[in-house]
C-alpha cells in the first residue's frame, strides 16, 4: 500500500534531509527555500570534486576525464580568464545614492544586475568536455555563464551575445564559422575582449580574431591553484540561459546562484517521492555503491541538459556519457558500452529509444522533460523498459527547469499529468486575475526560489510575466486536481476557439497519438468565417507505416475519441519530421502556415463553411 501524499511530503522534507525547507527573505519576499542548499555553484562543484575526485566524470568519444582532471583544467582556465581577460565577479555592493537613483527611475533589478555582480562569459558550443570545463571555470571565479543556443542562425545568435554584454565568448568550430564575419564589429561595438574556440578533434582551422582555447591554455604557465576569488552569496548572479525565441528574438533568462541550484534538488524530488510512496527507506543522493552513468545527448545550453541532467549527475557522482548530438544508433552504442542506467530527454528521444533495438535493456531511470509528452508515451515506455522508473518533469527556462514532477506509480496512474509542485514551489491556476478552484482550467502560475530574476536588460518583458508578489505567468493552460496534481492542457497561444468552444490542442494531439502509426502530431486552428476557427492537424507517420495511413482513417480514429466539435476537419500528412526548437518543442508556426495554405486550397470554390458532417 502506498504511503499517503501528506506522509510522503513530511518524510521528504524532514529535518536533516536534503529537501528540508525553511523560510527566508529572498528579493524582499518571504519564500520557502531549501535549508541545506549549497550557497553557490562554486561550493557545489568543490563538494562534488572532494567526494568523487578519482571517479570518471566525462566520457566523450575517446576522452575519459575524472572529476579531479576536470577540476584541475577548470582551475587553470579560471586563472586564465581572470589574468588575461580580467573576468571577475564584481562587487555586489552598490553605493546607496546610485541605488536610490536607479530605483527612482524604475530601472529595476535587470539594469541593476549589470552593475551588481558578475562579468559575463558566453559559451556557445555543441556538447563537449571543455564546455563543462569552461562552465566550472566561470563559477570558480563567480562570473556569470551565458549559455547561448548554438543552433541559432547568425542574426539571433549575434543578438544574444551582444545583448548580454559578454566580456569573453567561447565557441566551437561550427559557431566560429557562423560568427567570423561579426568578430571585428563585436570587438569594436561591445564590451567583448576576446573570442576563444574549442579545439575539437575534427578541427585544425584558425579564424582571424579568434584564439584557440587549447593554445591559449598551453601558453598560460600558471596552474591557478594559488588564485583566490571573491566570496559568492546565494543572491549573486549565476547564469543567463535563453528562451527558444519561437515568437521573436530569444530572451536571456537571468538567474541567481540560489535560483539555479534550487533545481538541482528539484530534479531529485520526483524519484525520492516515488521511493517514499512505495514505502522504501529514506533515499539519499550520496552514492553508496558502483558508479552509475547517464547519457547526456540534450544540448547543455538548454535547462534540460544543464540543470536536469548534468547537474544531477554531478551532484550524485555519476559518469556523464556525452554525445555531440542525438543519433539513436550512437545512443544505443553508448548506453551499452558505458552501462548507462539513466537516459531520456524530450519525448521524441524517448520515442526513439522505445522503437529501437534497445527495448528491454535494464535501464533504472527514464526521464521525460523539455517538451509536452503524449499521455500514451509512459505506457509504451514501461512496456519497452520495465525495470526503469518513469520520471516526468515540468518547468520552463524561466524556472531553471523543474518546478513540478513525479515518478513511478503516481506517473503511471496519471499519465496525462505533469506531477505535483516541489516542496519549495507553489502553483496557482488563474483566469481573469481570479485564482480558480481545483479542476477549473486557467493559466498556470508558478512561484518559488527557482523562478528567474528576470529577462536580461528587458524590464518590460519581465514585468509582463512576473507579478509584484513573485508569481510567474507561464503562458500554459491547465488545472490542478483535488490532490494537487497539475495537468497541462495547452499553451495560451495554441488554444483553438471554434464557435465559442475552447479546444486545447493537446487533447486533439493525444487522440491522434493513440494511433500507434503516428510519429508526430500538431493540432492547429485555421480561419472560418462562421465559427472563427476550425480544428485541423498536421501529422507525420512512423517510417515503417508511410504510405499506409490515410487522412480519412486518422479522422475516423479521432472521432472515436473526441467530442464532435474537437474532431479535425482536415489532417495533413507530412513525410518529413517536424521542425523542433533546441529544447525539443514542435515549432507550430510553420505547421500553421502549411495547414492554412492547404485548407485555403481545399476551400477554393466553396462557401468557406465547415462541412455539415463535422458539425
Amino acid at each position: 500500500m502506498l504511503r499517503s501524499l501528506a506522509e510522503t511530503e513530511r518524510l521528504l522534507t524532514a529535518p536533516g534531509s536534503v529537501h528540508e525547507v525553511e523560510t527566508a527573505v529572498v528579493d524582499g519576499r518571504l519564500q520557502r527555500v531549501y535549508k541545506n542548499l549549497w550557497p553557490s555553484l562554486r561550493e557545489f562543484w568543490l563538494s562534488a570534486v572532494s567526494q568523487y575526485k578519482d571517479d570518471t566524470y566525462i566520457v566523450y568519444e575517446d576522452q575519459r576525464l575524472t572529476y579531479a582532471q576536470v577540476h584541475a583544467r577548470a582551475t587553470k582556465v579560471a586563472a586564465l580568464f581572470s589574468d588575461v581577460y580580467n573576468i571577475k565577479k564584481g562587487d555586489h555592493r552598490v553605493p546607496l545614492f546610485l541605488l536610490l537613483v536607479l530605483l527612482l527611475k524604475k530601472v529595476l533589478s535587470l539594469f541593476l544586475s549589470a552593475l551588481i555582480t558578475g562579468d559575463r562569459v558566453a559559451i556557445c558550443s555543441r556538447n563537449c568536455p571543455d564546455y563543462l570545463v569552461a562552465f566550472w571555470a566561470c563559477h570558480l571565479i563567480g562570473a556569470v555563464s551565458v549559455l547561448a543556443n548554438a543552433w541559432l542562425p547568425l542574426k539571433p545568435l549575434s543578438h544574444c551575445l551582444a545583448h548580454t554584454q559578454c566580456k569573453l565568448i567561447i565557441l566551437d568550430p561550427e559557431r566560429a564559422d557562423v560568427l567570423q564575419s561579426e568578430v571585428s564589429r563585436m570587438c569594436r561595438e561591445s564590451e567583448v575582449q576576446g573570442f576563444l574556440v574549442f579545439d575539437l578533434k575534427d578541427n585544425t582551422r584558425r579564424w582571424e580574431g579568434i584564439m584557440s582555447f587549447g593554445e591559449s591554455l598551453d601558453g598560460y604557465h600558471m596552474d591557478g591553484l594559488d588564485k583566490t576569488y571573491d566570496s559568492i552569496v546565494p543572491e549573486d548572479n549565476a547564469t543567463v540561459i535563453f528562451t527558444s525565441g519561437t515568437t521573436g528574438l530569444p530572451k536571456g533568462v537571468l538567474s541567481t546562484q540560489r535560483q539555479f541550484l534550487t533545481n538541482v534538488l528539484n530534479v531529485l524530488v520526483g524519484g525520492f517521492r516515488a521511493a517514499l510512496r512505495r514505502g522504501d527507506d529514506f533515499p539519499t543522493f550520496q552514492r553508496t555503491g558502483v558508479q552509475k552513468a547517464t547519457l547526456v545527448a540534450v544540448p547543455l545550453f538548454h535547462v534540460t541538459g544543464s540543470t536536469s541532467f548534468s547537474m544531477m549527475a554531478t551532484m550524485t557522482g555519476m559518469k556523464i556519457v556525452m554525445s555531440r548530438r542525438w543519433q539513436i544508433d550512437e545512443a544505443i552504442r553508448l548506453i551499452k558500452a558505458e552501462n548507462v542506467s539513466v537516459a531520456g530527454g524530450v519525448p521524441s528521444m524517448v520515442t526513439d529509444l522505445i522503437l529501437s533495438p534497445l527495448a528491454k535493456y535494464p535501464l533504472e531511470g527514464l526521464l521525460f522533460g523539455g517538451a509536452p509528452a503524449p499521455d500514451t508515451l509512459v505506457r509504451r515506455a514501461m512496456e519497452a523498459f520495465p525495470t526503469a522508473t518513469m520520471i516526468q518533469g515540468y518547468g520552463l527556462t524561466e524556472t531553471n527547469s523543474i518546478a513540478v514532477s513525479f515518478a513511478g506509480e503516481d506517473y503511471v496512474a496519471r499519465p496525462a499529468s505533469t506531477g505535483r509542485a516541489s516542496p519549495v514551489n507553489d502553483i496557482r491556476i488563474v483566469l481573469n486575475d481570479v485564482c480558480l478552484a481545483p479542476n477549473a482550467v486557467g493559466e498556470v502560475w508558478l512561484r518559488g526560489p527557482n523562478v528567474m530574476k528576470g529577462y536580461w536588460r528587458d524590464p518590460d518583458a519581465t514585468d509582463a510575466v512576473i507579478t509584484k508578489d513573485g508569481w510567474l505567468k507561464t503562458g500554459d493552460v491547465g488545472y490542478l486536481d483535488d490532490e494537487g496534481f497539475l495537468y497541462i492542457k495547452d499553451r495560451l497561444k495554441d488554444i483553438i476557439i471554434r464557435g465559442g468552444e475552447n479546444i486545447d490542442s493537446v487533447t486533439v494531439e493525444n487522440a491522434l497519438y493513440a494511433d500507434p502509426r503516428v510519429l508526430e502530431a500538431a493540432a492547429v486552428g485555421v480561419p472560418d468565417e462562421r465559427l472563427g476557427e476550425l480544428v485541423t492537424a498536421v501529422v507525420s507517420v512512423r517510417p515503417e507505416f508511410q504510405g499506409q495511413v490515410t487522412e480519412d482513417a486518422l479522422i475516423a480514429h479521432a472521432k472515436s475519441l473526441l467530442p464532435k466539435f474537437a474532431v479535425p476537419v482536415m489532417v495533413v500528412l507530412l513525410d518529413a519530421a517536424f521542425e523542433r526548437t533546441p529544447s525539443g518543442k514542435i515549432v507550430k508556426g510553420e505547421l500553421r502556415k502549411i495547414a492554412k495554405a492547404q485548407w485555403k486550397l481545399r476551400r477554393q470554390g466553396g462557401n468557406g463553411r465547415e462541412p455539415l458532417a463535422n458539425l
